[in-house]
C-alpha cells in the first residue's frame, strides 16, 4: 500500500550532543575530513547503511546509543571541538575579507581598473544554476554542470566569497541507474523526503513556511517553498513546488531534474529564474542578508531572472530599456555548451503564453521579452526563443569555461555582434576548476599536509615539495618542515588508492550482477576482477554521442590484446549515465556492457552503474590514467581529468577543453586528432588507432618500467610534475578568485554606477544607446590618408593615419575612431590585429570630422590597416556591445 505522505522521525539529541545537529546540517562535513570522520566513527556499519548521510544517521540512532555517546567525555569533547571549528570557519576573515581590507588600504591590481577600487567587491553575489552537485546525499545534479556548480559554492565558502546559491529542489533528483541482463540502462526515481535531507525550511516570523508564487496561464498559480542547504558559509536556496496550494500539475514542476520537455521545462526555468529572484528577496527580508549586487547565471536555464529584475525596476518607474541597462550591468553569464543542440530553446508562441495576453504585465511588453531570446541573425530560427541568447543579451559580462571553449563560443554566437570579428565578441573565458578537499583522497591529502606542509587550499605551494624525488632516501621538505615524499612512499600510496578502487569496483560489480538477475553461485569470478598491481585507466562521464564512450571498442581485438598483455596488462574502469530519453546513448552503454561481460576479459574491464559523487570519490584516486576522447572541440571544459590529476593520475586525452591549454608533454599524453576528416567513422578509426598505440607503446611501457626496487621512476617523474604544476591550476579556488576579480568586481562597480542618483545613470545610458542606434545609419568613414613611411617600410617607422568621417547627428565623444592594424594574409585579411584610437583633429560642417594618429611598425612581415568607427561610452564593457560598426 502506497503512503500518501512520508517523513523522518528523529530521536531528540541529548544536550551534550546538540551540536551534532548543526554539524550534520552544514554540508561542510562532505569535504571536511575531521567532521566526516566524527560521524563515520559513531557506528561504521550504520554509516555505511545510510550511505554516509549524517542526518539519516542521527535519525536512526536509538536513545540508548545516544545516551552512551553523551556519557563518553572524549566523544563529547570531539563534538565540541568540531562545532567550535565550524563556527570559526563560518565567522573568521578569509581570502575575500582580506582582499577587501587590502583594497581599502591601497587597492589591488586585478587586471581591471574598476575592480581595483577599494569598494569594488560586491557585498553579495547570487549564483543561479539548475543543478548543484554538493554531495551524493543531496542528489540534485546530473553531471558536469552540477558538479561544477557545487565546487563553485564550496570554494566560494572556503575563500569567504559572499555567494548565495539559487536552484530547484527536485522531488526525485536525477535517476538511479541499473542494468538489465542484456546491458540496457534502466532508470528509477526514488522519492526524496526533504525533512530527511540536510536542509532547513525557510519560515516566516510566525513559523509558517515562506513561499514564492508565480502566475501561470489560465488563472493558475505556481507556489514554492524555499529549502536552505548550508554549504559551509554559503546558503543554497532550493525551490520546491510540491507544496499545498498547488494543483497536481504545479506540484510536478520540480518532480525531477531534466525530466520533462517543452512546457514542463519552461515552467521549471521560470521558477528557477523568476521564483529564484523572489526567493532571494524573501531570504534577505527574513535573515537580514544583503541584497545581491551581482547575479551570475550558470548556463541559460536561469535566464528569466533578468526579466524579473527588469520588472522590479519597471515597478520603480523605469522604462523597459532603462531597467535592462541596470540589470545587464550587474549580470554575469557563463555558457557551458559548445554546440547549439545543447541549448534550451522554446517556441515563441509558448513563451508568449507566459508573458503575453492575460499574462501581460504593465511595462513588460511581450515583444521586448521575445526580442531577448530571438535568433534574429543569419542562420537563426525565427520561430524559437533561445535561452543562451537571452543570457548573453542580459549579461553585461559573459564567459566560456576554457580558453578553447571561449574561442568556440565567440564563433558560435558572433551573429549577435554583426560587423565584428569573432575575436572581438565579448565572451571571455574562465577555465573551470575543481574543489580539491572534495576530490583528493584523504590519505594523499594527509601525506601532503604532513610532509609538504600543504593544507587543502595551498596547492600553489606544492611545486617545491613534489618535485623533490627523494630517490636517495628521504630528503628535507620545503623550509625544513620535514621529510619529502620518497618515490617508494609515493608509489605505495598510489597502490593503496588503486587497491581501494579494486575493492569498491568488485562490490559494485557484484551488486550490479545481482540486480541483473545473477545468483551468488554464478559470481565467484568477481573475486578476481581487477588487480591493485595492474595499470588502471578510468573513463567516467555522461554518455552523449560526442563523448564517444565506445571509441575504445573500435577494434575489439586490439583492445583485448591490451587488456590481456602478458607483461604489460591494462585494466579499464568505466562508468556513465545516458539521459533517459537518449536511446542512442543507452545503446552505447549496452555495447560496452556486452563487451565487459565477455568471460575472456571481464576481469580486466568493468562497467560500474549509477555514476555519482560517491563513486567518483573512489574512482579518481584509484586510476593511474584518466581517459577522455571527445570529438574536438565539443568538450567545453571537462573536469574529471582535473580530479584525477589532483590524486596523481595522468591524463590521456584529446586536446579539448581544459586539456588543450594545460597539456605540457610531461603531465600525460595527447591523443592525436584526425581534424579535417569528414567521414565520422573514418575519424573514429584513426583516433582509436592512435589511442591504442599510445597505450601500448608509451603509457603501459612507462608504467611497467621499474627500477631494481620495483618503483617506476620515470612514471613517478610525471606524477610529481603533474601534482606540482597542474595541481595548482585546476583548483576551483583559482577559478572562483578569477570570477571575483575579472567578473564579479567589475560587474558590481558597473551596477553601482548605473544605480547611482536614483538610477539616473541607467536612464542616461538607455537614452544614449537609443540615440546612437537611431543615428548610426549616417555614420561612415569618408576617406583615409596616410603618410610617414618610405617606399620600403622598416621596423620602427611611424605610420601617420588621418581619417575623415561623417557622424550625422552624433557627437565626436559618442564614438571612437580606430585604426585597426596587424599582420595580413595573402587575401588582405588582418589576422592578429590591434585597435588604437585616433584623436579628434578637426571639425567641419554637416557633422564631418577629422581624426588622426600614429602607428609604430613594431614587427617585420606583411602588414595592413583599416579604419573604423565604433560607439563609445563609459557604460559599455565592450566596443562590440551594440553590434554597431562603420568600416572604411
Amino acid at each position: 500500500m502506497r503512503a500518501i505522505r512520508r517523513f523522518t522521525v528523529r530521536t531528540l539529541l541529548p544536550a551534550a550532543l546538540r551540536d551534532l545537529d548543526e554539524l550534520a546540517h552544514n554540508l561542510r562535513w562532505s569535504w571536511h575530513a575531521p567532521t566526516h570522520d566524527l560521524f563515520a566513527g559513531i557506528d561504521p556499519e550504520c554509516w555505511s547503511t545510510v550511505h554516509g548521510d549524517p542526518v539519516a544517521l542521527l535519525g536512526v540512532l536509538g536513545p540508548e546509543r545516544l545516551a552512551e555517546l553523551a556519557g563518553d567525555s572524549a566523544f563529547v569533547e570531539r563534538v565540541r571541538a568540531a562545532a567550535d571549528d565550524l563556527r570559526h570557519y563560518l565567522q573568521d576573515d578569509l581570502w575575500y575579507q582580506q582582499q577587501a581590507a587590502s583594497r581599502a588600504v591601497g587597492g589591488v591590481d586585478t587586471g581591471d581598473a574598476a575592480a581595483g577600487d577599494a569598494d569594488a567587491l560586491p557585498a553579495a553575489i547570487a549564483y543561479f544554476s539548475p543543478e548543484f552537485g554538493i554531495t551524493s546525499v543531496l542528489p540534485q545534479y546530473s553531471g558536469g554542470l552540477g558538479i561544477l556548480a557545487g565546487d563553485h559554492l564550496k570554494s566560494a565558502s572556503d575563500l569567504g566569497v559572499p555567494i548565495v546559491g539559487v536552484g530547484l529542489l527536485y522531488g526525485a533528483g536525477y535517476f538511479k541507474q541499473s542494468l538489465t541482463r542484456d546491458g540496457w540502462q534502466v532508470e528509477t526515481y526514488p522519492l526524496l523526503d526533504p525533512d530527511g535531507l540536510p536542509l532547513t525550511l525557510l519560515r516566516e516570523d510566525d513559523g509558517t513556511p515562506a513561499r514564492v508564487s508565480l502566475a501561470l496561464p489560465g488563472g493558475r498559480a505556481l507556489h514554492a517553498h524555499v529549502w536552505v542547504a548550508a554549504v559551509g558559509r554559503v546558503p543554497l536556496l532550493l525551490l520546491d513546488s510540491n507544496v499545498p496550494g498547488n494543483d497536481e500539475a504545479a506540484r510536478k514542476v520540480t518532480d525531477r531534474l531534466y525530466g520533462g520537455g517543452g512546457e514542463h521545462r519552461l515552467q521549471q526555468e521560470l521558477l528557477l529564474g523568476v521564483g529564484g529572484v523572489r526567493a532571494l528577496r524573501l531570504w534577505s527580508r527574513l535573515t537580514g542578508a544583503p541584497t545581491p549586487e551581482v547575479y551570475h547565471t550558470n548556463e541559460g536555464h536561469a535566464g528569466f531572472l533578468g526579466v524579473e529584475r527588469i520588472l522590479e525596476l519597471v515597478e520603480q518607474g523605469l522604462t523597459f530599456e532603462e531597467a535592462l541597462e541596470a540589470v545587464r550591468a550587474a549580470t554575469v553569464f557563463t555558457t557551458h555548451t559548445p554546440v547549439p543542440a545543447g541549448i534550451d530553446r522554446f517556441g515563441r508562441d509558448l513563451v508568449t503564453q507566459y508573458f503575453g495576453g492575460d499574462m501581460a504585465v504593465d511595462g513588460l511588453p511581450v515583444d521586448r521579452i521575445l526580442a531577448l531570446g530571438a535568433e534574429d541573425y543569419d542562420g537563426g530560427d525565427p520561430t524559437v526563443f533561445n535561452m543562451a541568447v537571452m543570457g548573453l543579451r542580459l549579461g553585461g559580462r559573459a564567459n566560456g569555461v576554457s580558453l578553447l571553449h571561449g574561442q568556440v563560443s565567440r564563433g558560435m554566437f558572433e551573429g549577435l555582434w554583426p560587423g565584428f570579428d569573432a575575436r572581438e565578441v565579448p565572451i571571455t573565458s574562465v577555465t573551470n576548476g575543481v574543489h580539491s578537499p572534495t576530490w583528493v583522497d584523504p590519505a594523499l591529502a594527509a601525506l601532503e599536509a604532513e610532509r609538504l606542509g600543504l593544507d587543502e587550499l595551498t596547492a600553489d605551494d606544492a611545486s617545491s615539495g613534489w618535485l623533490r624525488t627523494g630517490r636517495e632516501g628521504v630528503g628535507d621538505g620545503p623550509a625544513g618542515d620535514g621529510p619529502a615524499v620518497s618515490d617508494a612512499e609515493l608509489w605505495a600510496i598510489r597502490r593503496e588508492m588503486r587497491g581501494r578502487l579494486v575493492d569498491e569496483a568488485r562490490r559494485r560489480v557484484r551488486k550490479s550482477w545481482r540486480e541483473r538477475g545473477a545468483s551468488p553461485a554464478e559470481l565467484g569470478w568477481i573475486d578476481d576482477v581487477l588487480s591493485p598491481d595492474v595499470l588502471t585507466i578510468g573513463f567516467a562521464r555522461r554518455v552523449p554521442t560526442y563523448k564517444r564512450l565506445t571509441l575504445m571498442l573500435r577494434d575489439p581485438a586490439r583492445l583485448k590484446a591490451l587488456l590481456l598483455h602478458p607483461e604489460r596488462p591494462v585494466q579499464l574502469v568505466v562508468a556513465g549515465k545516458s539521459h533517459p530519453a537518449d536511446d542512442q546513448g543507452k545503446r552505447l552503454i549496452q555495447q560496452l556492457v556486452r563487451f565487459t561481460d565477455d568471460p575472456e576479459v571481464r576481469h580486466r574491464i568493468v562497467f560500474l552503474p549509477n555514476y555519482d559523487i560517491a563513486m567518483a570519490q573512489s574512482l579518481y584516486p584509484g586510476c593511474d590514467v584518466w581517459l577522455n576522447n571527445p570529438l574536438r572541440p565539443l568538450e567545453a571544459s571537462g573536469t574529471s581529468g582535473m580530479k584525477s590529476a589532483l590524486n596523481g593520475g595522468l591524463n590521456l586525452s584529446i586536446l579539448d577543453g581544459w586539456w588543450d591549454e594545460w597539456f605540457d608533454g610531461e603531465n600525460g599524453w595527447a591523443i592525436p586528432t584526425a581534424d579535417g576528416v569528414d567521414d565520422p567513422d573514418r575519424r573514429d578509426d584513426l583516433e582509436a588507432a592512435a589511442l591504442y598505440d599510445l597505450v601500448e607503446q608509451q603509457v603501459a611501457t612507462r608504467f611497467y618500467d621499474r627500477s631494481a626496487d620495483g618503483v617506476p621512476e620515470r612514471w613517478l617523474e610525471m606524477v610529481r610534475h603533474t601534482l606540482a604544476t597542474l595541481g595548482p591550476k585546476v583548483q576551483a579556488t583559482r577559478m572562483v578568485g578569477e570570477y571575483v576579480t575579472r567578473l564579479y568586481a567589475p560587474a558590481a562597480v558597473a551596477g553601482r554606477a548605473l544605480a547611482a542618483d536614483g538610477l539616473e545613470r541607467a536612464r542616461e545610458l538607455a537614452h544614449w544607446k537609443r540615440s546612437v542606434r537611431d543615428g548610426w545609419s549616417r555614420v561612415r568613414v569618408d576617406h583615409v590618408d596616410s603618410s610617414g613611411i618610405s617606399e620600403v617600410p622598416q621596423v620602427g617607422d611611424r605610420l601617420t593615419v588621418r581619417a575623415y568621417v561623417s557622424l550625422g547627428d552624433l557627437r565626436p565623444e559618442d564614438v571612437e575612431v580606430q585604426v585597426v592594424h596587424g599582420r595580413v594574409t595573402e587575401a588582405d585579411v588582418i589576422e592578429e590585429f590591434t585597435a588604437e584610437p585616433l584623436a579628434l583633429a578637426e571639425t567641419y560642417e554637416a557633422g564631418r570630422h577629422a581624426f588622426a594618429g600614429e602607428v609604430v611598425l613594431e614587427s617585420s612581415g606583411p602588414f595592413g590597416y583599416t579604419v573604423r568607427v565604433v560607439p563609445k561610452h563609459t557604460g559599455l564593457p565592450s566596443v562590440a556591445e551594440l553590434g554597431l560598426v562603420a568600416n572604411a
